[in-house]
């Protein structure tokens, strides 16, 4: 994604492109893995100084409810960030904490009676063990 394609999207979703909002989406853009806040302020504050930790996470949270971003939940640690775009799923390491995408596929539906009146707009599953560093040193103790 380019600097034009960042600009339209965020406009597309009703967002204004700030030069810190750009900045954030550009990071992630970027970024191959799955970062966290704290990771994310650090990266647009070396691009600029004068961009704060509240605008940061305040664009984050913007960038979320936009639907660009998703905030992936890791228990015990910190949330890491993801762009949307490519459905996936994810794999968590109990370990390590690192956050893996995994390839996409339809999840089966609840049957509605089990809902009630709620209404489903995405099921995601996340995958939880250990990954592929940390696995052999679990089996080599």
């Amino acid at each position: 994604m380019d600097g034009e394609t960042i600009k339209r999207t965020l406009e597309g979703c009703g967002l204004r492109c700030t030069p810190q909002r750009y900045a954030v989406m550009a990071c992630l853009v970027d970024h191959k893995g799955h970062p966290t806040a704290a990771e994310i302020f650090q990266a647009v504050n070396r691009v600029d100084p004068r961009s704060s930790r509240a605008t940061t996470y305040n664009n984050l949270r913007d960038l979320v409810k936009a639907g660009l971003v998703r905030e992936v939940a890791v228990e015990g640690r910190a949330g890491r960030f993801d762009l949307e775009g490519m459905r996936h799923h994810h794999f968590i390491c109990d370990r390590c904490g690192n956050v893996e995408d995994v390839e996409w596929y339809n999840v089966p539906q609840p049957a509605s009676r089990s809902l009630g009146k709620r209404i489903v707009r995405e099921c995601q599953l996340i995958f939880r063990g250990l990954c592929a560093k940390c696995a052999p040193r679990r089996a080599s103790r």
